[in-house]
């Protein structure tokens, strides 16, 4: 993923959140980023839970790869999936920024409902002054 102008790393540009996004919404594409989050597997490794063939589960790999949430290596014969946790660490920070400001809404509105007077008694009570 590229840098965005702040050099941060983040890369939030509406196609590469799309790839991601889309990549993570098949449930197959999920349960594989989860079990590669306990560590590297092969493409056979990967199948054994699923009731589809090997080559459907390396397109699903190759989805998650052009998302770049996955990498492949080549080890002698093995050629292990790794999980990019950086990628998805970026996928966080892009939601956290948004929930962060949904955060600081709800924190002002729990602030007004905590008031126990209305905006009329409010204004009854400023013209009383």
């Amino acid at each position: 993923m590229t840098r965005d102008a702040s050099g941060s790393g983040l890369d939030r540009s509406p196609d590469t959140l799309d790839r991601a996004f889309m990549a993570l919404a098949d449930p197959v594409r999920r349960a594989i980023v989860a079990r590669l989050s306990r560590g590297d597997a092969t493409v056979n490794e990967l199948a054994e839970p699923f009731a589809i063939t090997k080559q459907a589960v390396s397109k699903h790999i190759q989805v998650l790869e052009q998302a770049g949430l996955v990498t492949r290596s080549r080890d002698a014969q093995r050629r292990p999936v790794h999980l990019d946790a950086a990628a998805l660490e970026r996928l966080t920070a892009w939601i956290d920024q948004y929930r962060l400001i949904a955060e600081s809404r709800f924190r002002r509105l729990d602030q007004l409902l905590a008031n126990d007077t209305s905006p009329q008694e409010q204004a009854k009570k400023e013209e009383l002054k």
